[in-house]
């Protein structure tokens, strides 16, 4: 077989990394330790005022001190940051320098310490440059950053292992993201002790999150149904579904089937807390090169273009819908869309988050994921559908142009999805989510 890369008819080629992590209960206490093994000497701690009220920051703050590290903590991180909260946020540091960074929180104190830690490591271009075309530039990160340490507190975002962000675009009504292996953190530091202060909403928005990372990743256009890329430069982290990747996806549905309704419905059961951390850590692993495609794609518009929905459980004091509640939302219609691309995948999907597939074949299994996940979100008090959060007929063509915008995203759809089709899947996510027969609903010949 030749290794000529200009003779390949696809990729043969996977790429799959993640950092160091240290997770278990009192993983925490470690942090100090691994900030100098690092070599940090000044370090800053990135959080939201939220967390920073319950008093993680500070404990995580006293334990790095202990170690000779000096310590400043910015506690103004957003809730679902922004391009221009995160530049107001770099900009906000003045000339202080540090030699690391720490992210405390969830996705997005992560999130917002990954765009500080660039903004400062490379200050002459802006958020913009940076953002996936067609909403950015899609410029690459021209070098290393700082050292990060991330330390979640939710089980959800996986952003404590991936080398990516998800941002807001003031002006745009859209979320897009930043994909550059230059983001990764340099080492992860994962306890479930932290996440046991999440209320009932938080925690089951979160465990959305993993839901639909696990299950995307696993359902993604496989690598090596892909044209090769001209050079190693151009392969994206995002490489589509494959053996590596798969592993840790569907360990990932196993802890989900197992430990998320217990987290939600029970937030002392440290069990499923544990588990529910390790899910999220998983799924980030998969996704993180594998992939996310259409549920991600209409998130974005999901949450950019919302009115006036309130959370519940969330401490704000706007319209927010949080992102696991935006990507869960279109899941069951999405996958009732890709099933004929591969439906052993789907059925053993909905199989390891415990479905049974007594009955079920290739012909007639199209809505079991669909109506496994409908389950799941009804059980932990999940949205019934984009009715939820104010959405009417009227907003699925603004929200559709969000979605055919997420190019990278839907890139790794395992099925060549049109606008039409993105249309289809949001209006089908109205209400209730979609119900038998939304296979056929969302035909390529759909309306």
């Amino acid at each position: 077989m030749t290794t000529d890369r200009h003779a390949r008819t696809h990729e043969t080629v996977i790429t799959w990394q993640a950092p160091p992590v240290r997770f278990g209960l009192g993983a925490t206490e470690e942090i100090g330790h691994e900030l100098t093994r690092l070599g940090a000497r000044s370090t800053l701690i990135v959080t939201d005022p939220h967390l920073a009220a319950l008093g993680l920051p500070q404990r995580v703050k006293d334990l790095i001190e202990r170690e000779g590290v000096e310590v400043t903590v910015f506690d103004a991180a957003e809730i679902e940051p922004t391009d221009l909260g995160c530049e107001a946020a770099a900009a906000s540091l003045g000339d202080h320098v540090f030699d690391s960074y720490v992210g405390v929180g969830g996705g997005s104190s992560m999130d917002t310490a990954k765009m500080i830690n660039l903004l400062r490591s490379h200050p002459k271009h802006g958020v913009r440059s940076y953002l996936n075309r067609p909403i950015g530039a899609g410029m690459a990160i021209p070098g290393p950053l700082k050292p990060l340490v991330t330390v979640p507190t939710t089980a959800g975002s996986g952003s404590e292992c991936t080398a990516m962000v998800a941002l807001g675009v003031v002006g745009e009504h859209v979320k897009t993201g930043i994909s550059d292996l230059w983001l990764r953190p340099s080492a992860a530091v994962v306890d479930p002790w932290n996440t046991v202060t999440m209320p009932p909403g938080v925690t089951a928005s979160s465990g959305y999150d993993v839901l639909t990372h696990a299950c995307e990743s696993y359902t993604a256009r496989p690598y090596d149904r892909r044209p090769p890329y001209a050079s190693p430069e151009e392969r994206p982290i995002y490489i589509g579904s494959n053996p590596i990747s798969d592993v840790w996806s569907e360990q990932a549905l196993v802890l989900l089937g197992r430990y998320f309704r217990r987290a939600v419905l029970n937030p002392y059961d440290i069990d499923a807390r544990e588990g529910m951390s390790r899910a999220a850590l998983f799924a980030g692993m998969g996704f993180g090169n594998a992939g996310t495609h259409i549920p991600h794609a209409c998130g974005y518009p999901i949450a950019g273009l919302v009115a006036d929905y309130r959370p519940r459980d969330y401490p704000v004091d706007h319209a927010l819908v949080p992102h696991g509640e935006s990507v869960v939302v279109t899941a069951p219609a999405a996958f009732a869309f890709t099933y004929p691309t591969s439906p052993e995948r789907h059925l053993r999907a909905a199989e390891l988050l415990g479905a049974n597939l007594a009955g079920s074949t290739v012909r007639n299994g199209a809505d079991l994921l669909p109506q496994t996940l409908l389950d799941i979100v009804a059980d932990t008090g999940g949205p019934r559908g984009l009715a939820d959060f104010g959405y009417t007929t009227r907003d699925i063509p603004a929200l559709t142009d969000g979605a055919v915008r997420q190019e990278r995203l839907l890139a790794c759809c395992p099925r060549n999805v049109e606008r039409t089709h993105l249309s289809r899947i949001l209006a089908l996510s109205l209400d209730h989510g979609p119900t038998s027969g939304t296979a056929a609903g969302v035909r390529p010949d759909a309306p």
